[in-house]
């Protein structure tokens, strides 16, 4: 979306510009609280997070 203020636009005009760009909110993203606690881990989590990105450095053959 592409709004043009103008030099010399009324305080009214600016008023409008913003009512317009303020009207479209965001969807709200994503909400992680909501799954908070649901997996139940085997292992420490920071541990499965060092395994994975230690991946590459791992001899596979």
């Amino acid at each position: 979306m592409v709004l043009v203020l103008k030099k010399g636009a009324t305080k009214k005009d600016i008023e409008a510009i913003e009512k317009i760009l303020y009207k479209e909110k965001s969807t709200g993203g994503f909400n992680a609280k909501k799954y908070n606690g649901i997996m139940n881990l085997k292992q420490d989590p920071l541990t499965i997070q060092k395994e994975l990105r230690d991946e590459w450095e791992r001899d596979i053959s």
